[in-house]
């Protein structure tokens, strides 16, 4: 694809300014992930919400660009060789956003793999598990009323992996490191997730998150930036 009107997507979210990036998202733990990070970066970009209350992330326009119906997504008009290109998945959208700007993540190749695994920790830890969590013990409470099982499941293991935070955090206040600077896409991919747990699923009593000082303290040092303040509000939900 040589143009972004040759995105199918853009039909039903038309862009108003087509030289910036596209964001398809709504503001979820895992959409504000990449709002933040672009924000964080100075990046141009066009919000388009996504709303799952209409199944928007069902229609052939939105599945055309990410067949897994998941938000967030991104199209880049400005992409690599001046090409556009369009990524799904959060965890590589933010690894892409770091590379195009140069920021958020380390130059050096130990730091710059370390972070990725940061990355990776939330991905396929932190987002999952949280999810999980969040979706018996909030959104399906009434069908497992008589099962605990899946609450204590998830709530054991939404606690194991915020050990492994507070551990991480116990001498550092990023994920990467102690300085303004070694704030990076491994601390904006987790603490969207971590700060959820009260925000939206309202269990920062069932998860005793007071056992967890050095999480509670990064998640409001990150939760306080200016980029985080506004990409919690991307897109615009009314």
């Amino acid at each position: 694809m040589s143009r972004l009107s040759d995105f199918p997507i853009t039909q039903r979210w038309p862009a108003k300014n087509p030289d910036v990036i596209q964001l398809y998202s709504l503001p979820t733990p895992n959409g504000v992930k990449v709002s933040i990070a672009l924000e964080e970066l100075g990046l141009p970009y066009e919000a388009h919400l996504v709303a799952f209350a209409r199944d928007e992330q069902m229609t052939p326009e939105f599945l055309s660009l990410n067949p897994n119906n998941k938000i967030p997504a991104i199209i880049d008009p400005d992409g690599p060789d001046n090409a556009p290109i369009g990524l799904f998945e959060s965890g590589a959208i933010l690894l892409y956003l770091a590379e195009k700007a140069g920021k958020l993540i380390p130059n050096d190749p130990v730091g710059r793999y370390e972070t990725i695994q940061w990355v990776m920790f939330q991905m396929g830890g932190i987002g999952p598990m949280f999810g999980q969590f969040g979706h018996f013990y909030k959104f399906a409470a009434d069908k497992v009323a008589n099962n605990p099982y899946p609450v204590e499941r998830y709530t054991n293991e939404s606690r194991r992996l915020l050990g492994v935070l507070e551990g991480r955090l116990r001498d550092r206040k990023f994920i990467m490191g102690d300085e303004p600077g070694d704030y990076s896409i491994a601390d904006i991919a987790i603490f969207p997730w971590v700060r959820g747990l009260s925000v939206h699923y309202d269990a920062a009593e069932t998860l005793r998150l007071t056992d967890f000082p050095c999480v509670s303290a990064w998640v409001e040092r990150c939760s306080d930036r200016p980029a985080s303040v506004k990409g919690f509000t991307v897109p615009a939900t009314a």
